[in-house]
Protein backbone atom coordinates (compact mmCIF):
# COMPACT_ATOMS: atom_id res chain seq x y z
CA UNK A 1 0.00 0.00 0.00
CA UNK A 2 1.34 3.40 -1.00
CA UNK A 3 0.77 6.14 1.57
CA UNK A 4 1.13 9.83 0.77
CA UNK A 5 1.87 12.41 3.45
CA UNK A 6 1.29 16.10 2.77
CA UNK A 7 3.12 18.74 4.80
CA UNK A 8 1.94 22.33 4.24
CA UNK A 9 4.40 24.96 5.44
CA UNK A 10 4.81 28.72 5.44
CA UNK A 11 7.73 30.55 7.07
CA UNK A 12 8.68 27.76 9.45
CA UNK A 13 12.37 26.94 9.53
CA UNK A 14 11.62 24.20 12.07
CA UNK A 15 9.82 22.14 9.42
CA UNK A 16 12.69 19.64 9.46
CA UNK A 17 11.37 18.15 12.68
CA UNK A 18 8.10 17.19 10.98
CA UNK A 19 9.91 15.85 7.93
CA UNK A 20 12.31 13.80 10.07
CA UNK A 21 9.37 12.17 11.84
CA UNK A 22 7.94 11.17 8.46
CA UNK A 23 11.21 9.91 7.02
CA UNK A 24 12.02 7.90 10.14
CA UNK A 25 8.87 5.79 9.78
CA UNK A 26 9.55 2.05 9.83
CA UNK A 27 7.15 1.16 7.07
CA UNK A 28 7.95 -1.48 4.47
CA UNK A 29 5.52 -0.11 1.90
CA UNK A 30 5.92 2.91 -0.36
CA UNK A 31 5.83 6.31 1.33
CA UNK A 32 5.36 9.50 -0.68
CA UNK A 33 6.17 12.92 0.81
CA UNK A 34 4.54 15.99 -0.72
CA UNK A 35 5.53 19.39 0.70
CA UNK A 36 3.50 22.49 -0.14
CA UNK A 37 5.27 25.74 0.69
CA UNK A 38 3.25 28.95 0.56
CA UNK A 39 6.12 31.09 -0.73
CA UNK A 40 8.20 31.32 2.44
CA UNK A 41 10.69 34.19 2.79
CA UNK A 42 12.49 33.20 6.00
CA UNK A 43 14.85 30.42 5.00
CA UNK A 44 12.28 27.64 4.99
CA UNK A 45 13.13 26.80 1.38
CA UNK A 46 16.79 26.38 2.33
CA UNK A 47 15.70 23.79 4.89
CA UNK A 48 13.45 22.05 2.36
CA UNK A 49 16.25 21.93 -0.20
CA UNK A 50 18.31 19.89 2.25
CA UNK A 51 15.57 17.25 2.03
CA UNK A 52 15.34 17.34 -1.77
CA UNK A 53 16.38 13.69 -2.13
CA UNK A 54 13.56 12.59 0.20
CA UNK A 55 10.73 14.90 -0.87
CA UNK A 56 8.75 13.32 -3.70
CA UNK A 57 7.06 16.58 -4.74
CA UNK A 58 7.80 20.14 -3.62
CA UNK A 59 5.39 22.94 -4.49
CA UNK A 60 6.48 26.47 -3.60
CA UNK A 61 4.09 29.26 -4.54
CA UNK A 62 1.66 31.65 -2.92
CA UNK A 63 -1.66 30.19 -1.84
CA UNK A 64 -4.95 31.17 -0.23
CA UNK A 65 -4.16 29.70 3.16
CA UNK A 66 -3.44 26.34 4.71
CA UNK A 67 -6.53 24.56 3.36
CA UNK A 68 -5.72 25.67 -0.18
CA UNK A 69 -2.21 24.30 0.36
CA UNK A 70 -3.67 21.00 1.55
CA UNK A 71 -5.88 20.77 -1.53
CA UNK A 72 -2.87 21.41 -3.77
CA UNK A 73 -1.06 18.61 -2.02
CA UNK A 74 -3.99 16.20 -2.36
CA UNK A 75 -4.09 16.84 -6.11
CA UNK A 76 -0.39 16.00 -6.46
CA UNK A 77 -0.35 12.81 -4.40
CA UNK A 78 -0.34 9.38 -6.01
CA UNK A 79 -0.80 7.13 -2.98
CA UNK A 80 -3.68 4.87 -2.03
CA UNK A 81 -4.07 6.62 1.33
CA UNK A 82 -3.47 10.29 2.16
CA UNK A 83 -2.49 11.84 5.48
CA UNK A 84 -1.60 15.43 6.40
CA UNK A 85 1.09 16.43 8.90
CA UNK A 86 1.47 20.15 9.60
CA UNK A 87 4.94 21.65 9.78
CA UNK A 88 4.78 22.23 13.56
CA UNK A 89 3.74 18.66 14.34
CA UNK A 90 5.40 15.27 14.23
CA UNK A 91 4.46 11.62 14.38
CA UNK A 92 4.52 10.17 17.87
CA UNK A 93 6.52 7.06 16.98
CA UNK A 94 8.30 5.43 14.02
CA UNK A 95 5.41 2.95 13.73
CA UNK A 96 2.52 5.32 12.99
CA UNK A 97 2.40 4.73 9.23
CA UNK A 98 2.80 0.98 9.73
CA UNK A 99 -0.15 0.91 12.12
CA UNK A 100 -2.26 3.10 9.83
CA UNK A 101 -1.55 0.90 6.81
CA UNK A 102 -2.40 -2.18 8.86
CA UNK A 103 -5.77 -0.67 9.80
CA UNK A 104 -6.63 -0.03 6.15
CA UNK A 105 -5.47 -3.44 4.93
CA UNK A 106 -7.03 -5.54 7.67
CA UNK A 107 -10.41 -3.79 7.88
CA UNK A 108 -10.86 -2.34 4.40
CA UNK A 109 -11.86 0.96 5.99
CA UNK A 110 -12.03 4.15 3.94
CA UNK A 111 -10.62 6.37 6.71
CA UNK A 112 -8.96 6.12 10.10
CA UNK A 113 -7.88 8.35 12.97
CA UNK A 114 -6.25 8.09 16.38
CA UNK A 115 -5.26 10.02 19.48
CA UNK A 116 -2.84 12.91 19.80
CA UNK A 117 -0.92 14.82 22.44
CA UNK A 118 -0.43 18.59 22.59
CA UNK A 119 3.14 19.65 23.31
CA UNK A 120 4.69 22.99 24.29
CA UNK A 121 7.85 24.68 22.97
CA UNK A 122 9.96 22.35 25.12
CA UNK A 123 8.23 19.31 23.60
CA UNK A 124 6.62 18.48 26.94
CA UNK A 125 3.15 16.92 26.80
CA UNK A 126 0.56 19.44 27.99
CA UNK A 127 -2.66 17.71 27.05
CA UNK A 128 -3.76 14.30 25.83
CA UNK A 129 -6.64 14.04 23.37
CA UNK A 130 -8.21 10.60 23.40
CA UNK A 131 -10.57 10.77 20.46
CA UNK A 132 -12.74 7.79 21.32
CA UNK A 133 -14.71 5.46 19.11
CA UNK A 134 -16.94 7.03 16.43
CA UNK A 135 -20.72 7.16 16.46
CA UNK A 136 -23.35 9.18 14.67
CA UNK A 137 -24.76 10.47 17.97
CA UNK A 138 -21.44 11.95 19.04
CA UNK A 139 -21.45 14.44 16.16
CA UNK A 140 -24.62 16.02 17.51
CA UNK A 141 -22.82 16.60 20.81
CA UNK A 142 -19.94 18.45 19.19
CA UNK A 143 -17.52 15.53 18.77
CA UNK A 144 -14.86 15.43 16.08
CA UNK A 145 -11.72 13.33 15.46
CA UNK A 146 -8.31 15.05 15.68
CA UNK A 147 -7.68 16.09 12.08
CA UNK A 148 -3.86 15.67 12.23
CA UNK A 149 -4.45 11.95 12.85
CA UNK A 150 -6.97 11.59 10.02
CA UNK A 151 -6.02 9.38 7.05
CA UNK A 152 -8.29 8.91 4.02
CA UNK A 153 -8.28 6.75 0.91
CA UNK A 154 -7.66 8.70 -2.27
CA UNK A 155 -10.97 7.69 -3.87
CA UNK A 156 -12.87 9.30 -0.97
CA UNK A 157 -11.48 12.73 -1.87
CA UNK A 158 -12.17 12.05 -5.54
CA UNK A 159 -15.77 11.07 -4.83
CA UNK A 160 -16.77 13.51 -2.09
CA UNK A 161 -14.43 16.46 -2.52
CA UNK A 162 -11.53 18.08 -0.69
CA UNK A 163 -11.40 21.01 1.75
CA UNK A 164 -14.12 23.61 1.21
CA UNK A 165 -12.25 26.92 0.90
CA UNK A 166 -15.33 28.88 1.91
CA UNK A 167 -14.35 27.87 5.46
CA UNK A 168 -11.29 29.79 6.60
CA UNK A 169 -10.85 28.24 10.07
CA UNK A 170 -13.03 25.14 10.36
CA UNK A 171 -12.57 23.55 6.93
CA UNK A 172 -11.11 20.47 8.60
CA UNK A 173 -14.26 20.10 10.72
CA UNK A 174 -16.48 20.59 7.67
CA UNK A 175 -14.52 17.99 5.71
CA UNK A 176 -14.78 15.33 8.41
CA UNK A 177 -18.44 16.15 9.07
CA UNK A 178 -19.17 15.76 5.36
CA UNK A 179 -17.22 12.54 4.93
CA UNK A 180 -18.10 10.74 8.15
CA UNK A 181 -21.62 11.92 8.95
CA UNK A 182 -23.18 13.00 5.66
CA UNK A 183 -21.49 10.54 3.29
CA UNK A 184 -21.05 7.81 5.93
CA UNK A 185 -17.52 6.94 4.88
CA UNK A 186 -16.35 3.92 6.88
CA UNK A 187 -13.83 4.81 9.58
CA UNK A 188 -11.52 2.92 11.94
CA UNK A 189 -10.35 4.27 15.30
CA UNK A 190 -6.76 3.47 16.30
CA UNK A 191 -6.66 3.79 20.08
CA UNK A 192 -3.07 4.98 20.14
CA UNK A 193 -1.25 8.32 20.06
CA UNK A 194 -0.37 9.05 16.44
CA UNK A 195 0.65 12.72 16.47
CA UNK A 196 2.46 15.15 18.73
CA UNK A 197 0.79 18.48 17.95
CA UNK A 198 2.17 21.92 18.79
CA UNK A 199 -0.15 24.13 20.82
CA UNK A 200 -1.75 27.07 19.05
CA UNK A 201 -3.81 25.95 16.06
CA UNK A 202 -5.48 28.57 13.89
CA UNK A 203 -8.94 27.96 15.36
CA UNK A 204 -7.89 28.55 18.96
CA UNK A 205 -5.21 31.24 18.73
CA UNK A 206 -7.55 33.95 20.00
CA UNK A 207 -11.04 34.46 21.38
CA UNK A 208 -12.14 35.96 18.06
CA UNK A 209 -10.90 32.90 16.19
CA UNK A 210 -12.72 30.60 18.59
CA UNK A 211 -15.94 32.53 17.95
CA UNK A 212 -15.35 32.46 14.19
CA UNK A 213 -14.63 28.73 14.29
CA UNK A 214 -17.88 28.03 16.12
CA UNK A 215 -19.80 30.12 13.60
CA UNK A 216 -18.22 28.04 10.84
CA UNK A 217 -19.12 24.82 12.67
CA UNK A 218 -22.78 25.85 12.57
CA UNK A 219 -22.44 26.78 8.90
CA UNK A 220 -20.86 23.39 8.14
CA UNK A 221 -24.07 21.67 9.23
CA UNK A 222 -26.21 23.97 7.06
CA UNK A 223 -23.89 23.63 4.06
CA UNK A 224 -24.23 19.86 4.19
CA UNK A 225 -28.01 19.97 4.75
CA UNK A 226 -27.63 18.20 8.06
CA UNK A 227 -30.22 18.72 10.75
CA UNK A 228 -29.86 18.42 14.47
CA UNK A 229 -26.56 20.22 14.80
CA UNK A 230 -28.00 23.38 16.33
CA UNK A 231 -26.08 22.92 19.57
CA UNK A 232 -22.91 21.44 18.07
CA UNK A 233 -21.00 24.78 18.07
CA UNK A 234 -21.72 25.27 21.77
CA UNK A 235 -21.12 21.66 22.76
CA UNK A 236 -17.95 21.22 20.69
CA UNK A 237 -15.64 22.83 23.30
CA UNK A 238 -17.25 20.75 26.05
CA UNK A 239 -16.95 17.59 23.96
CA UNK A 240 -13.26 18.31 23.41
CA UNK A 241 -12.67 18.79 27.13
CA UNK A 242 -14.30 15.43 27.82
CA UNK A 243 -11.87 13.83 25.36
CA UNK A 244 -8.87 15.40 27.09
CA UNK A 245 -7.03 13.53 29.84
CA UNK A 246 -3.88 14.43 31.69
CA UNK A 247 -1.58 11.91 30.11
CA UNK A 248 -1.35 8.88 27.87
CA UNK A 249 0.02 5.49 28.71
CA UNK A 250 3.55 4.55 27.71
CA UNK A 251 2.20 1.74 25.53
CA UNK A 252 0.32 4.25 23.38
CA UNK A 253 3.47 6.30 22.82
CA UNK A 254 5.58 3.36 21.71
Amino acid sequence: MKISIITPVFNNIEVGRALDSILSQRYNGELELVVVDGGSKDGTLDVLNRYSDSISTLISESDDGIYDAMNKGIRRTTGDVIGILNSDDCYASPYVIRDVAEAFVKTGTEACYGNLVYVNDCDSVIRYWRAGYPSVAKWYWGWMPPHPTFFVRRHVYERYGMFNLEFSIAADYELMLRLLLKCRVSVKYIDRVLVRMALGGVSNKSVSNIVRANIEVARAWRTNNLRGGLFAPFLKPISKILQFTSRSSKSELR
